[in-house]
């Protein structure tokens, strides 16, 4: 657990094997779903401390802050933890598009049906 994050919050998350957590971010006043991430403990401390989305990266093993270097920032109004404890919402105010192929979100190519 992170010394930054409350351990009230901390004990309400239910991690996976690596120790994290879904987080799906949405536009805070339309509903949109934007993307999916991932945090850990750290991540979550982190962005409720700043107010700028942070994620673990799984592909680099590393931390990222939305937009730190496409400028497509991630302001986070407002986060919320599932009835399970096992996923978190973020509902930000996104800066551009959300999704590293320039779409406006991760789900706009991806209509199944």
């Amino acid at each position: 657990m992170s010394e930054g994050l409350d351990p009230a919050i901390a004990d309400r998350l239910k991690r996976n094997p690596d120790g994290l957590v879904p987080a799906v971010a949405q536009q805070h006043d339309t509903g949109e779903v934007l993307m999916l991430g991932y945090m850990d403990d750290e991540a979550l401390a982190r962005t409720l401390a700043t107010g700028r989305a942070t994620y673990w990266s799984r592909s680099r093993q590393e931390y990222w802050v939305k937009g730190e270097t496409s400028g497509h920032r991630q302001y986070v109004k407002e986060v919320r933890l599932d009835c399970d404890g096992d996923t978190i919402l973020l509902k930000v105010d996104q800066e551009g598009p959300a999704c590293h192929t320039g779409d406006h979100t991760c789900f706009d190519a991806g209509l199944i049906s």
